[in-house]
């Protein structure tokens, strides 16, 4: 979803990944070293788990029940047989359900699934769950779960998004749809995230009612081979991970790279999370979108080679819409809301050689009950009722306000912006940071016609860049996707960003 009313999919051992600048060690969970950076700055460590996952145990623990591969359907028939609360051990080899659409691994409450080293479950392009029903606190460890066929926007483990998961050290690869799904309490640690149709994880639950999600740690690459924004264009049901209508989430020290969409996307009544210490490059859009959403801090992550692919192709087509790394759309702090924060703020990250830095944009045309309001059916989480959002009420206060999903409260400051644009190959449309929305037109209703919006959005939404380092050709965009200002014009009246903000045109150093 994006500018328009249009979705836009923008576009065991450890690798030591330095993050200039940043500081910070998760509280629980795996804690991965840290190295110092050749410029003596603290480096935050994230786990290359697709190279070299650990290995589960080689024998069954004590009172495990042993599951046998050889046995087609052995794993799904003894979870059956066995009461709550047993721990399973998956023996070495290709582990294969019952060979129907339908067959899956269905755990009860506090069930546990531990692989033994070389431990497979296979759909093999049969299936389409592993894991699924609705028990709550199950754990799945050191397993590869592989060759599943969910529908779109389905995950292969955890599908009926139950509660309390904990997903750790397992490699889920090469299934069509997503991954996973995501239920409250979950916990997603560790985990090799590869190469899945559509998703490598699908935080989605009926009746969104997901809180306090933990990713941490994990490697999440290569997602989307099935290319699902070609097969429907503007669908925006890409992403390394897609969060949607998540209240509390923290997602740290994680790899996401080299997805064919976003890398991380949070679309629709998200509101606090904590995005700390990722390393995220090489995905062909954005490296973060907060879309629709409330109440975040984006803090301690690089962002590298992100949106090159998508900004390059849009670029050559005359496209001069500022496309990001970091894409804020329709999202903006709310203190009414409860969370951590009460703004939206991005501070310390290292942003370097992406194709744009950070766009913050606001549509005109969406809002509660429009047509052009693509989460259909959908209202702000300041109002429960879509249809109130209406004339003549709408034109209004308090609704006049709360029926739109707002880019505001947004602090961008102390961050690092480097960029070589002939190592990108740009000469034309790159290299920009941005605050911008769009003429209002429609409906024919709409209280937010003409500039209203946009004259909000620039000079009395507080959004604010400050106190942050450019090097490189930077140029910025307000108001017109056309017009390029330069950094004097822009901390120059009417605009007033990036005081104290430095510019240079070596980039790197």
């Amino acid at each position: 979803m994006g500018k328009l009313g249009r979705i836009w999919a923008l576009p065991g051992a450890l690798l030591v990944l330095a993050v200039a600048g940043c500081t910070g060690t998760p509280d629980d969970g795996p804690k991965p070293s840290v190295a110092p950076t050749s410029t003596g700055a603290p480096a935050t460590a994230v786990a290359r788990v697709c190279a070299k996952p650990p290995a589960g145990p080689e024998q069954a623990p004590a009172g495990a029940v042993s599951v046998d591969p050889a046995v087609v359907g052995d794993l799904a028939a003894k979870t059956e047989s066995s009461p709550a609360g047993t721990t399973f051990w998956l023996r070495p080899g290709t582990h294969r359900l019952v060979p129907k659409q339908y067959a899956q691994v269905l755990p009860k409450k506090g069930n546990t699934y531990l692989g033994a080293p070389g431990a497979v479950v296979d759909g093999l392009k049969v299936n389409q769950y592993a894991f699924g029903g609705p028990a709550p606190d199950v754990t799945l460890r050191y397993l590869t779960v592989q060759g599943f066929i969910p529908p779109q926007d389905e995950g292969v483990v955890n599908n009926s998004s139950a509660d309390g998961w904990v997903i750790e050290h397992n490699t889920i690869q090469k299934n069509a749809g997503g991954g996973m799904m995501v239920g409250a309490r979950q916990k997603i640690r560790a985990n090799c995230l590869r190469d899945n149709g559509q998703y490598g994880v699908n935080a989605y639950k009926d009746g969104d009612s997901i809180r306090g999600l933990l990713v941490e740690g994990n490697e999440v690459t290569g997602n989307n081979t099935d290319d699902w924004e070609r097969k429907r264009p503007g669908c925006g049901c890409t992403a390394g991970i897609k969060f949607w209508a998540v209240n509390g989430a923290d997602v740290r020290g994680n790899w996401v790279h080299d997805n064919r969409g976003a890398g991380l996307w949070a679309d629709n009544n998200n509101n606090d999370f904590l995005f700390e210490n990722n390393v995220i490059e090489a995905n062909d859009g954005a490296g973060l979108m907060y879309e629709t959403s409330y109440n975040t801090i984006v803090r301690n992550n690089t962002f590298r080679r992100n949106n090159v692919v998508e900004g390059r192709r849009l670029s050559d087509r005359g496209d001069t819409f500022p496309y990001a790394t970091i894409y804020v759309s329709e999202a903006g702090g709310e203190p009414r809301i409860k969370a951590r924060t009460n703004k939206i703020d991005i501070y310390r990250n290292l942003l370097e050689n992406n194709w744009n830095g950070i766009t913050l944009w606001e549509n005109s045309n969406r809002f509660c009950n429009s047509p052009a309001n693509t989460s259909t059916g959908y209202c702000t989480l300041l109002v429960k009722d879509t249809k109130s959002c209406a004339q003549p009420a709408i034109a209004k206060k308090p609704l006049y306000d709360d029926c739109r999903w707002k880019t505001q409260r947004v602090d961008v400051h102390d961050n690092r912006f480097t960029v070589d644009a002939a190592a990108l190959g740009c000469t034309a449309e790159c290299a920009r940071s941005a605050v911008l929305s769009n003429y209002g037109t429609w409906p024919d209703w709409s209280p937010y016609k003409a500039k209203k919006v946009s004259d909000a959005l620039i000079h009395k939404q507080q959004n604010r860049w400050y106190d942050n380092e450019y090097r490189g050709p930077w140029n910025f965009v307000a108001d017109d996707p056309a017009v390029k200002i330069d950094s004097a014009q822009w901390q120059d009246a009417p605009y007033r960003q990036d005081v104290g903000s430095t510019f240079g045109q070596r980039a790197g150093g």
